[in-house]
């Protein structure tokens, strides 16, 4: 049985984080400047890859960040080893110095730093102008063109002025004048036409290069110039105002009334896009049914890049009418909460609605309309009171004036329906509110992700609503909403997380119910929460041989996000071997700190066994997400047995080969009988090596989603290396690399072999590599290598430029000793590592 011996922080053979950046992703040119920081050129819209290849131990993790271009760039940390940056499509806003960060907290941290150039070029656009403001200089007259041609692009663009297909020298004509506006330097030419000869009216083109960088072709844009050339002018039908009621249909009008050529007229809308119900014909748009959303800025814009735009802008509004609420302020002067004979009393009333002034008020006693007199005082708009809100005075209250008030809102005219507030006013009917948490309310502890009620009661007359926010005034509540309106007093929060933990505060809302000081409580809520899952680390020193057949192994983990959840006292071990438990036992640990590795050293595992062993962090509220490995120790055979350990996947554990976790999809085990009816028939293999229909092999699959360039790895067992000496010649041992290859389609693309030798730091090394049709035959080859330590091989299969392009492998063996040479070996490969 399996004993610890130990828990504590890894502390030996750490060495400090070390970084590279390698780009795999389309590319221009990869370059030097004059800092040595490397210059990464990309034309937009192709897809850039950059990998952070880092080194030390404990393993680092890598962060990618961004300091230019848009601000929302920037990628999250991540633990994954060898971490790949992809970006698809890139754009320009994307171009900028992209940073890697590595650090295992192990001396300071590793960083390096890229450039990345995104280059491109736009259409150009051509105006036409003759305005002051466009002249260079005092220069100007009535018969004086200038032709404005703009772009934007990445390197700065060289401009080419034609008239008609020939170019435009300004020493050999002095009718033009060609400069660039100093307030848009680089991105801006202007061709002068002094005083209009008739050979000026021509067509004129525009020509903007960027000299073929990152093969991005020319652009150009051609203008005839005539002399009934005009800028373009508009009228509106409508007002710029235009108020309507919901449910009608709308049709603004925009008349082109000058411009030649003619105008293009379209319409847009602030904020948002234009309504899908709207329909544009012409100049006209119409807006059918129309609701409050609808509402808006509405402009119309005439343009044809003579002189400036026409613009014509509308003020859409859509009538609407909701909440209205009521307030009983008792005598201010007298600090006063409650009514009381021969003291003033305010009634107010208010609506939201749009327009909000064009809202018409009427007050009713008992039904009837009040009339003002000096007792009882109407305020149409009351000054104190928020805009919009209209207030009944009633002036030294007397035993007549109990009665019940009603509040009347609408809008003259309109088909919105009138809204009405009624309140009773007596001595009885009006009390001051109350507001108080339950006995055992004032803390609520709920689980993450279940549902939690906050209380605060409250009473009087009439019930004011209750509002609840978060006593941190820089946090909204869990809704996104800064205030949330309750009717009872009670907030339900379902699905909760310990983002939303913390105190909330709960009032009286100021409106349906007395303008008094606002009663106020607080309820603390606790989230329970689950702490995160560990992340096992994969590069643990070698299995120990501690007896013949025994082996120790040292577990290492480091507990993602401590600090988000309370305090991880602790974690539960499992260890299973074939699917029978061999030890369950909670260990006590220190408390994890982010990154920093934990170890916990088995004994007495049995070779060649493996062992499936679980991890679940504990907290005081209970345990969080447990994690599974596999452990095992694995070390190559010797000649002559190499039919004890050929794996032919034929077992779905696959030999203990696991797919790598870095790459851009996987292997995928298959035979003939779980193939895809509709895979493409061209490629891929239809049996094993073995020519049996029942027989496994492993494949890559090219078929989308997969496109040119992704790689699939899959990773043999890690193999010991125990032996010290090697051959003559050599102080390493040798050995075999053997499998069989299927490489057969007309997109065809490359099958490496890799050694990855565990150490320090992890290294990768090509041992072996093939690309393209290799015809419909299995092939067999071998890599003879010279590992210096633990290593494991790998698999790497490379898509290329279609989707018949499945590459196959099958009955692989690793055997210590050189590999024997048979004529049915086509391929071979020798490494030192």
């Amino acid at each position: 049985m399996p004993e610890v011996l130990e828990c504590s922080s890894d502390s030996w053979n750490m060495t400090p984080a070390n970084a590279q950046i390698v780009h795999s992703g389309q590319t221009c040119v990869v370059k030097e400047d004059n800092i040595s920081e490397r210059i990464y050129t990309i034309r937009e819209g192709d897809t850039l890859v950059l990998q952070c290849l880092v080194k030390g131990h404990p393993r680092p993790q890598v962060r990618w960040t961004k300091t230019a271009g848009s601000a929302s760039d920037k990628f999250q940390e991540t633990s994954i080893f060898n971490e790949t940056l992809r970006i698809p499509n890139i754009q320009r806003v994307q171009g900028g110095r992209y940073y890697c960060k590595a650090e295992n907290g192990v001396g300071v941290a590793a960083i390096k730093s890229i450039r990345v150039d995104v280059q491109y070029l736009d259409k150009p656009v051509l105006t036409v102008h003759q305005t002051v403001g466009d002249v260079r200089g005092n220069y100007y007259q009535e018969k004086t063109v200038f032709l404005r041609c703009t772009v934007n692009s990445n390197p700065p663009a060289r401009f080419i002025w034609k008239r008609g297909n020939k170019p435009i020298e300004q020493s050999k004509d002095n009718g033009v004048d060609i400069y660039e506006p100093l307030y848009t330097q680089g991105e801006t030419k202007v061709l002068k036409l002094k005083n209009l000869r008739p050979q000026d009216f021509a067509n004129y083109t525009c020509q903007v290069s960027v000299r073929n960088v990152c093969d991005i072709p020319d652009s150009s844009v051609t203008f005839r110039l005539a002399n009934t050339t005009t800028p373009p002018a508009l009228k509106l039908s409508v007002n710029e105002t235009y108020v309507v009621d919901p449910g009608q249909e709308v049709t603004l009008s925009c008349e082109v009334t000058a411009g030649f050529p003619t105008p293009t007229v379209s319409w847009s809308r602030y904020p948002g896009s234009l309504p899908q119900r709207s329909m544009i014909r012409g100049g006209s748009l119409t807006l059918r049914s129309v609701t409050p959303a609808d509402a808006g800025i509405y402009n119309c814009t005439a343009v044809n890049n003579v002189g400036n735009p026409a613009r014509r802008t509308v003020n859409f509004i859509v009538r609407t009418m909701k909440n209205l609420t009521f307030q009983i302020t008792p005598d201010s002067n007298k600090d006063s909460e409650s009514i009381q004979m021969g003291r003033d009393l305010k009634l107010s009333c208010h609506v939201d609605a749009q327009p909000q002034d064009k809202v018409n008020y009427t007050w009713y006693k008992n039904g009837a309309l009040i009339y003002p007199t000096d007792s009882l005082i109407v305020l149409r708009s009351d000054p104190d009171m928020p805009p919009g809100t209209s207030s009944l005075e009633i002036v030294d209250m007397k035993f007549r004036d109990q009665a019940t008030y009603s509040c009347v809102a609408n809008f003259p005219g309109s088909s919105v329906p009138e809204l009405r507030v009624d309140v009773n006013i007596t001595q009885s009917s009006v009390v001051p509110p109350v507001l108080s948490v339950p006995v055992g309310g004032g803390v609520v502890n709920v689980s993450e992700g279940g549902t939690a009620e906050l209380v605060c009661l409250v009473d009087g007359k009439p019930r004011p609503p209750v509002l609840w926010s978060r006593a941190n005034k820089d946090l909204p509540m869990p809704s996104g909403d800064w205030v949330v309106e309750t009717r009872d007093g009670r907030l339900r929060l379902t699905n909760v997380t310990r983002d939303v933990m913390g105190a909330y505060r709960c009032q009286t809302a100021p409106y349906n119910g007395l303008n008094i000081k606002r009663r106020q409580a607080q309820v603390q809520l606790n989230v329970e929460s689950q702490p995160y899952n560990a992340e096992f680390y994969y590069d643990t020193p070698n299995p120990i041989r501690t007896l013949k057949n025994n082996y120790s192994y040292i577990l290492q983990w480091t507990q993602k996000e401590p600090g988000a959840v309370d305090k991880i006292i602790g974690y539960w071990i499992n260890v299973q071997q074939n699917r029978q438990m061999i030890l369950s036992k909670q260990i006590t640990t220190k408390e994890p700190v982010k990154g920093v590795l934990m170890s916990y050293t088995l004994m007495d595992l049995r070779i060649p066994l493996s062992y499936e062993v679980s991890l679940t962090p504990i907290t005081s509220f209970g345990t969080g997400n447990t994690v599974t490995r596999t452990i095992q120790y694995s070390e190559p055979y010797t000649y002559p047995r190499p039919s004890d350990h050929v794996c032919g996947f034929e077992d779905i554990r696959i030999c203990g080969f696991t797919q790598d976790r870095s790459d851009v999809f996987d292997w995928t085990r298959q035979n003939h009988l779980t193939q895809n009816p509709k895979r493409s028939v061209n490629t891929g293999p239809d049996t094993d090596r073995s020519g049996t229909k029942e027989g496994y092999y492993m494949y890559i699959e090219t078929s989308r989603p997969r496109q040119a360039g992704d790689r699939a790895r899959l990773l043999s067992p890690l193999y010991n290396v125990t032996a010290a000496r090697g051959p003559t010649g050599t102080t390493r041992t040798p050995y075999c690399v053997s499998f069989y290859y299927h490489m057969n389609g007309k997109h065809i693309g490359t099958l490496n072999v890799l050694m990855r030798v565990k150490s320090i730091a992890t290294v990768d090394s090509a041992v072996w590599t093939l690309s393209g049709h290799q015809g419909p035959q299995w092939r067999k080859a071998d890599a003879e290598i010279y590992p210096s330590g633990p290593f494991q091989v790998v698999f790497e299969g490379i898509r290329g430029n279609g989707f018949e392009g499945d590459i196959a492998i099958d009955d692989v063996s690793v055997t210590k000793g050189k590999c024997k040479q048979k004529d049915s070996v086509d391929k071979t490969g020798l490494y030192h590592q």
